[in-house]
């Protein structure tokens, strides 16, 4: 085999190592095949501004985090386990800011092409990294359910927010059905299949405004 398709054959590559927990935030830009590529430019800077605007304001620095991976389209985030950056700091302010930020920005902009609306997925496991990047089931049942044509419709249908969100079975029965966040109903309307077993993801429709004490 080519060394340009083994790990070893990488500059950087670490050997593969076992599973390690991180929480897993992934987004994706609606529609974004139908812009053209300098659109597409300006939508991925605006994203990633936003989206390190929302870390910032949510306290979650480059310590809590692997190196974002980016997607074209989308980027994935990966956060380390820490008391300091709970789940909950995750739905109840990155989520709430991204989007109120996203609310911000379409407001201001004054070509419609340029306005950003995006799928998220919160879900947290099991991963691995090999040097190339990271994978795992958790990962693949991540991108599913922010694939999934419910998220899809979700957001196309979404007259007030420009972000919706799915979190997997974990993370609902986990957080949300414990009541720490009144902020709308989800629901489980994302059902995909990863191997032999079959997901649930509960979608969510955020608020456009600021979380408590964040402006």
């Amino acid at each position: 085999m080519s060394a340009l398709l083994t790990t070893a054959g990488l500059p950087n590559a670490l050997p593969i190592s076992g599973p390690v927990h991180r929480s897993i935030v992934a987004l994706d830009l609606e529609g974004s095949t139908k812009h053209t590529n300098p659109v597409k430019g300006e939508l991925r800077r605006t994203l990633y501004d936003l989206l390190n605007q929302a870390l910032s304001g949510a306290g979650i620095g480059d310590k809590d985090l692997e190196r974002p991976t980016d997607r074209g389209d989308g980027v994935l985030i990966l956060i380390r386990p820490h008391d300091d950056v709970p789940k909950t700091v995750v739905l109840g302010k990155l989520i709430p800011m991204l989007t109120a930020l996203l609310t911000d920005h379409n407001a201001s902009v004054t070509s419609p092409e340029l306005r950003l609306r995006l799928r998220a997925v919160v879900h947290a496991g099991e991963i691995h990294q090999d040097g190339r990047g990271f994978y795992g089931d958790d990962l693949d049942a991540a991108f599913r359910m922010l694939d999934s044509p419910a998220l899809k419709k979700a957001l196309k249908d979404a007259a007030v927010s420009p972000l919706a969100l799915v979190v997997s079975d974990e993370i609902f029965n986990g957080i949300i059905q414990h009541g720490y966040f009144n902020e709308g109903p989800y629901q489980p309307l994302v059902r995909v299949r990863v191997g032999n077993r079959q997901r649930r993801g509960w979608i969510h429709i955020p608020p456009t405004t600021y979380p408590d004490g964040v402006g």
